[in-house]
C-alpha cells in the first residue's frame, strides 16, 4: 500500500520539478545576459534561450513522463550552457 502510493506520487513529483529546472535556466541565462557578451557567449546564451522555450513547451503540453523528462533534460541543458557563457564571460 505505501509503495503504491510512494509510485503515484513519483509521478506528480517529476511533473512538479519542471518549474524548478525551468526557473533555474532562466536564472542563469539572466546573469549569463547581465554579463558582458562576446562571440564566444552570445551563441551559448542564443542557444540556451532556445532551449528554455522548447523546455517550457514540453511542460505545458505534457502528458506523459516522457513529456517532463524532456522538459527537464532541455531545462538542464540551457542552464549548462548559460553556466558556460558566464565562466566564458568572466575575465
Amino acid at each position: 500500500m505505501v509503495f503504491a502510493q510512494l509510485a503515484a506520487s513519483a509521478g506528480v513529483a517529476w511533473g512538479f520539478t519542471c518549474p524548478v529546472v525551468i526557473k533555474h535556466a532562466e536564472d542563469l541565462i539572466r546573469k549569463a545576459e547581465a554579463g558582458k557578451a562576446n562571440a564566444d557567449t552570445r551563441p551559448l546564451i542564443e542557444e540556451a534561450r532556445k532551449l528554455l522555450v522548447e523546455a517550457k513547451a514540453h511542460h505545458e503540453g505534457a502528458k506523459t513522463k516522457k513529456d517532463h523528462g524532456d522538459a527537464v533534460r532541455k531545462a538542464k541543458t540551457a542552464a549548462a550552457l548559460a553556466e558556460e557563457a558566464i565562466v566564458l564571460a568572466t575575465p
